[in-house]
């Protein structure tokens, strides 16, 4: 039993040690479970007196879930890989600064990107870049080229061949279609974007079903943030994965969110993932993240391993995150209603096309040319010009109170026409391209 005068000498040697630090941090994350489950580990291991929670939710159903929760009862902590996404919760007030512990080694950009917020309001934790991860054996069996650009998985011989997902239900394929879009501008990167999905086998329902899909063979190639291709390959999947130059290195973030509960437990375990011991456990072969500090300060950092800076250097894309964030759900209601609910006529209006240009060769002449090329133009051709989308009118109607049932009714009136639009274009696009392969 705790004598009076060991009591007393406890709480002296509280007052001088400042408050205790214990509790429960509750993380919420679209990262894996192979990446939480080892910074679990070792974070409680050097913290006995804090647990962790993780809330495994995909990127955008992750701000939701933030959003919705009444202060005092929020999570402590979101991580994530897309900084637009952290663009929206700083818009609407959901994050504390944090800028006084980040980790002054880190440098301060990647590029021309900052890796910290520049307004301190979440910080690097890692780098991530995007691009093709397909399976060899599966290419060997079926013949399939290596593909090293995002063309090359528009080609006829990858019809039913990839995967990816909607980027309303990824964060990370939101970057990759962000990446794309503006890589190689609004028009070209919407007709490669449709290009490449009227090739998909499937849109999976999370972002983890790409690369599971490249894994097991199910697809040949997918689009995927890089740690997915390089985790399965360092862990001999028989898979490889190839940064297009168009791709962009930008960090995946982390931030305190405002009205947390144990805010001064949530930045312990902060200043841990950013620090030396923190950043190594990205190197292990089931993770294959890119640490934010330079390898120069990091031990075992494996032979070949892909060199952000020299990635960077090479890539023709300059990420605009406040470009992304201005319309972020334009685009992603723009891919859900003309690609992920009206994929099988994207997807048959694609084969009408290969069959028509299969049949008539690579300099279709007359009548039959101008069909099919009517034909790619209703397939291929985003239903909206870039300066529709910029548009105040429509950037304030996707900005409103969701809630506002003027506003509710509207949305809803715009998407089921743009969905609409899709549908008709896609079957006109396989009539016309029908016609052009009898003509």
């Amino acid at each position: 039993m705790l004598t009076r005068k060991n009591l007393l000498l406890a709480g002296l040697m509280f007052a001088l040690n400042g408050t205790a630090l214990a509790g429960t941090v509750t993380i919420v994350t679209s990262f894996p479970k192979e990446l939480t489950q080892a910074y679990k580990s070792a974070f409680e291991k050097a913290n006995p007196d804090i647990k962790l929670e993780i809330l495994n939710k995909n990127t955008v159903s992750g701000i939701a879930y933030v959003r919705e929760t009444p202060e005092g009862r929020r999570p402590d902590i979101f991580w994530a890989s897309a900084p637009d996404a952290f663009q929206v919760l700083v818009k609407e007030n959901l994050l504390d600064k944090i800028a006084d512990i980040a980790n002054p080694a880190v440098p301060a950009v990647v590029g021309r990107f900052p890796i910290n917020d520049p307004n301190g309001y979440f910080l690097g934790q890692a780098l991530a870049g995007y691009g093709i991860m397909y399976n060899t054996r599966l290419l060997k069996a079926k013949k399939l080229p290596e593909p090293k650009t995002w063309e090359d998985l528009m080609r006829p011989e990858w019809f039913n061949n990839v995967g990816l997902t909607s980027p309303s239900r990824s964060g990370t394929t939101h970057l990759t279609v962000e990446t794309i879009l503006q890589g190689e501008g609004w028009d070209k990167g919407w007709e490669t974007l449709l290009r490449i999905s009227g090739n998909s086998a499937a849109l999976t329902d999370r972002s983890f079903g790409v690369p599971d899909g490249v894994n097991n063979g199910q697809f040949g190639a997918g689009l995927v943030i890089d740690f997915f291709g390089l985790s399965s390959k360092y862990s001999k999947f028989p898979v490889e994965f190839v940064y297009p130059n168009e791709t962009s290195i930008v960090p995946a973030n982390i931030g305190l969110i405002a009205g947390a509960a144990n805010g001064q437990e949530g930045k312990k375990f902060i200043e841990f993932s950013l620090s030396k011991e923190g950043q190594e456990l990205l190197l292990a072969p089931q993770i294959s993240r890119l640490p934010v500090l330079p390898y120069a300060q990091l031990s075992n950092v494996p032979e070949n391993y892909p060199n952000p800076q020299v990635i960077v250097e090479r890539s023709t894309v300059n990420f605009d995150v406040n470009l992304s964030q201005q319309r972020y759900y334009i685009v992603q209601s723009l891919f859900d209603q003309t690609i992920t609910f009206r994929h099988k006529e994207l997807q048959a209006a694609s084969k009408a096309i290969f069959d028509a240009q299969a049949k008539l060769g690579d300099s279709p002449q007359g009548e039959a040319a101008e069909l099919l090329a009517q034909a790619k133009k209703l397939a291929w051709t985003p239903l909206l010009s870039v300066e529709q989308v910029q548009a105040p009118e429509l950037v304030a109607l996707f900005s409103g109170d969701k809630k506002d049932t003027q506003v509710s009714q509207q949305l809803s009136k715009l998407q089921g026409d743009w969905n609409s639009q899709a549908k008709v274009n896609y079957e006109k696009a396989v009539e016309l391209a029908n016609k052009a392969k009898s003509s």
